[in-house]
């Protein structure tokens, strides 16, 4: 048997006795049930934990709220995820995290030159649970292979991002995606989210999806539609079996948090459960918001029928 692999099975069965405790613990009442999600993705090789969160872009005009004054609470949270999905990402901020999560494996692109320059959608993987098999950049727009266009009425190019990585523990695939459509753009986030979904559907039946990021949309607004309709995709709040956790938005402005604004979204296909969804609430050490959006987090398993690396 090879090193790698001796050290991946010390690795799942550590994670499945941490999992026994917590169990025991949550029969005793001495922990919540949020933190018994948490321990769920952290501790066993059925589950793991994903993300989509839109950090907000360097930009000097934030003031107390500026990059430089968030980065730590951004980093301690991604620290704990398994799946990252990121929006609003500079050039320099793609670095520090890189940096500073070394633990990570990240792919992105900025969306004006397919290289550096723009907004990077990133996917970041944990290198211990999740290897990397196949990963590309496509643009929003009626020709997405064209680098940096603005696809439609979008005022900016936007991007989709995707990686097919596997599950080290389990041998299991999951197909990953990241994106951001247009805040100004109606027609462009309708026609997006066609596109994505042409993607979505060309993937094989056997290996689940997940579809994450800033749709700047609400549940029931005609994009959002578009990417339900069918049921190719199913929005995770609805697939959830835990009681949704945290407020009944995504927004917050760096101000307080807008009710009812749930723009950022995490869409499934396939076999993979969402045992729970959470809208958190993370803060910097000053007690202010670590984004102008909050991140979802969800915590899936796998199911039996899921492919394998055959």
């Amino acid at each position: 048997m090879s090193t790698s692999r001796v050290l991946h099975g010390a690795f799942c069965a550590r994670r499945l006795s941490l999992l026994a405790l917590a169990w025991v613990a949550l029969s005793l009442g001495s922990i919540t049930k949020v933190w018994a999600a948490d321990t769920l993705a952290t501790d066993s090789s059925d589950v793991f934990k994903l993300m989509t969160f839109n950090i907000r872009y360097d930009n000097v005009r934030d003031g107390k709220n500026a990059w430089n004054n968030r980065v730590d609470a951004v980093v301690d949270l991604l620290s704990k995820q398994d799946l990252i999905g990121l929006q609003e990402v500079t050039a320099g901020q793609l670095k520090t995290l890189v940096e500073r999560l070394p633990e990570f494996e990240f792919y992105g692109v900025g969306r004006d030159d397919g290289r550096s320059r723009g907004e990077h959608a990133p996917i970041g993987i944990r290198r211990t649970r999740f290897a990397a098999m196949e990963r590309e950049t496509f643009w929003l727009s009626n020709d997405p292979k064209q680098v940096g266009v603005a696809g439609w009425d979008a005022s900016l190019p936007r991007t989709c991002t995707w990686m097919l990585v596997k599950d080290r523990c389990t041998g299991k695939k999951v197909w990953v995606a990241n994106t951001h459509f247009d805040h100004r753009g109606s027609i462009s986030r309708i026609e997006s989210a066609r596109l994505i979904k042409r993607v979505v559907s060309e993937q094989p039946v056997a290996i689940p999806c997940v579809l994450m990021g800033d749709f700047n949309c609400l549940q029931k607004s005609p994009p959002y539609l578009v990417l339900v309709g069918d049921q190719l995709l199913t929005d995770a709040r609805v697939l959830s079996k835990q009681t949704v956790f945290g407020p009944e938005s995504t927004w917050n402005g760096f101000r307080e948090i807008a009710t009812g604004r749930i723009i950022d979204h995490i869409f499934v296909r396939g076999p993979v459960r969402v045992e729970q969804l959470s809208t958190l609430d993370p803060r910097t050490s000053a007690g202010r918001y670590a984004s102008d959006h909050l991140p979802v987090q969800v915590v899936l398993s796998w199911t039996q029928s899921d492919a394998t690396e055959n």
